[in-house]
């Protein structure tokens, strides 16, 4: 039996390896690739949000690659229905008149579920995502049928373009664990991306990890202990993204409407009970919370028509937050 020190270390050279994997494919976008493990290694869900040939899709596949899990791609549009991606019961007429039905999986029953211009789906098709995300089960016909384990959907979106688009509301939103923004690349990174996308042959991961190994760590990170004076800390932000809490900043107080609710608080521990390993530590501090605020924080963080019409970034509203709680750290 692996002493936890042992152990620990272990956890953190296979998430070391895979994001190393990773590397070797991915250019650049290191912040990226490092908050997407620390949410598939916390077992949620990540919105990854840039325009588009920046390499999401990319970045998913070799994730699933390095990780050697069943990989599904779902590219939404407005005429996707809900049954093309949660499968359907098929009826077969035998030749004595009897009826039989089977069902059909669709491709949301893969380990990694690439949902490609989640935006551009209808509200009907997007809710269809609802219940896979939260139980990890699908209904059709009455019948539920449980999805692969472990199952994480890592879903994209274009900024950019409004026409055609369904934005995705807050419910769904808060059911991604992390938001992701994937930057546009320096222009050495984009020398660097030319070389290997025109070679004559382009890499591709290969397995680094499997599904055992993940969902060890997965349960091993839900043993990483939180103190009580980390705790506070993690509800005093959560607490601040309010407008009507007494100590948030100005900035949250005239351009937020509603702030993160429990499932950012959630996030966030979670997160960085996974950095906490990465960091070959047992115990969470402050500054695995603060790397985890702006990816926790972000699309929980619902701004007031006048944070709109003024294009306030929500990372700008979270730095804010942790400098009013700089002082108690």
């Amino acid at each position: 039996m692996l002493q936890k020190t042992d152990r620990i270390e272990a956890w953190r050279q296979t998430m070391e390896d895979v994001r190393e994997e990773i590397a070797q494919v991915i250019v650049g976008q290191s912040e990226t690739v490092e908050q997407m493990l620390w949410c598939v290694f916390a077992g949620g869900h990540a919105l990854l949000e840039g325009i588009p040939g920046l390499g999401k899709t990319m970045l998913v596949r070799s994730a699933a690659d390095a990780l050697d899990l069943p990989f599904s791609r779902i590219q939404f549009t407005p005429d996707l229905m809900p049954s093309d991606i949660t499968g359907t019961d098929m009826i077969h007429f035998g030749n004595a008149g009897g009826v039989s039905s089977e069902f059909r999986a669709g491709p949301l029953f893969g380990s990694i579920v690439l949902a490609d211009e989640i935006n551009r789906a209808t509200p009907k098709t997007q809710s269809a995502l609802l219940e896979a995300m939260q139980e990890k089960t699908v209904t059709i016909g009455g019948t539920t049928h449980r999805l692969p384990e472990p199952f994480f959907v890592l879903a994209t979106q274009n900024p950019l373009e409004n026409e055609g688009t369904y934005p995705l509301p807050e419910a769904q939103l808060d059911r991604f664990l992390l938001k992701l923004d994937v930057d546009y690349p320096s222009p050495d990174e984009l020398k660097e991306i030319i070389r290997r996308t025109t070679a004559s042959s382009q890499r591709q991961a290969v397995k680094r990890a499997d599904a055992a190994a993940l969902l060890e760590i997965q349960r091993g990170a839900r043993e990483v202990l939180v103190s009580e004076d980390v705790l506070d800390y993690a509800v005093r932000l959560l607490m601040m993204t309010h407008p009507d809490q007494g100590d948030s900043p100005e900035s949250v107080k005239r351009y937020v409407r509603f702030g993160s609710g429990p499932r950012g608080l959630q996030a966030m521990i979670a997160v960085s009970k996974v950095r906490a390993i990465v960091k070959g530590r047992m115990h969470v501090s402050t500054g695995d919370l603060v790397a985890a605020a702006k990816p926790a924080m972000r699309h929980r963080l619902l701004l007031n028509f006048e944070g709109q019409a003024e294009g306030v970034s929500p990372d700008t509203l979270v730095d804010d937050i942790l400098a009013r709680l700089e002082p108690s750290r």
